[in-house]
């Protein structure tokens, strides 16, 4: 008859002796509760990483290439104060994710805003809503002329808007913004080659975006008879300096027409 094999691991050391097997756990068999640990802190990291703000969720691109305006103009309003003092007073922001921009706005001192939205607003959060139900905040179409009279605002601040709109609709809008602000627009635009930080960008805004070169928008400009701020300009790369602020995108400051 043959003998069956016998486990090592069950050999007695000695009469009396015990076995050691089972003792330790297995090297192929992981806890559970370790496994679920590890997966909600990586859920954590992933969500602390794309989301910041207060009552407010953006989402913060890390990739090489790509650029968000809102981040970008909420990153700027520090300079821009600077720059333009008391014209910073009676803003209006125009671009994605308005609410963002007025909401931090609304925090700075003797500043006044409003936004536009020129997109969608069906998953705003509650705080975007109440901003909203106050009408400091309306979805409205630039591609046609805004319910604003002339020079309703001191400054107007656009961004994430123009790089979607086709030469034929820049013609109207871009005027149309310099209408109704009293001391200037600046314009928060992609550089060539650059990619915007939201993969969903074309399902939301229709097209894709078209980055356009400075020397593109300088000619634009004196076509349609607005004239660069140069004092502006320089005051807002002086103080973007002081701040630590580098741009990664172009900005651009024009003056109202008068």
């Amino acid at each position: 008859m043959s003998r069956r094999p016998v486990n090592p691991a069950r050999r007695l050391v000695g009469n009396g002796g015990f076995s050691l097997a089972g003792v330790f756990p297995s090297k192929t068999r992981s806890s559970p509760l370790l496994s679920l640990t590890l997966v909600l802190l990586g859920a954590f990291l992933i969500l602390g990483y794309l989301y910041s703000g207060s009552g407010h969720t953006h989402v913060v691109s890390r990739i090489e290439g790509e650029f968000s305006g809102t981040l970008e103009v909420q990153r700027a309003i520090p300079a821009l104060k600077k720059s333009y003092g008391n014209a910073m007073h009676k803003v209006l922001h125009v671009g994605s994710e308005t609410c963002s921009v007025v909401y931090k706005l609304l925090k700075e001192e003797n500043t006044e805003a409003w936004g536009v939205e020129p997109y969608d607003i069906e998953d705003a959060d509650s705080s975007c809503k109440n901003l909203i139900s106050k009408g400091l905040v309306r979805v409205a179409d630039v591609k046609f002329p805004l319910p604003y009279r002339s020079k309703s605002f001191s400054l107007v601040i656009v961004s994430d808007t123009l790089d979607y709109l086709s030469p034929k609709y820049l013609n109207k809008t871009v005027p149309e913004l310099a209408r109704i602000a009293g001391d200037g627009v600046v314009i928060f635009t992609g550089h060539p080659g650059q990619q915007r930080a939201r993969v969903t960008e074309l399902s939301k805004f229709g097209r894709p975006a078209k980055m356009r070169s400075q020397s593109w928008w300088m000619r634009f400009f004196l076509q349609i008879g607005l004239e660069v701020n140069d004092a502006a300009s320089k005051k807002f790369e002086e103080a973007a300096s002081k701040e630590s602020y580098k741009p990664s995108c172009q900005v651009f400051h024009v003056k109202s027409f008068h």
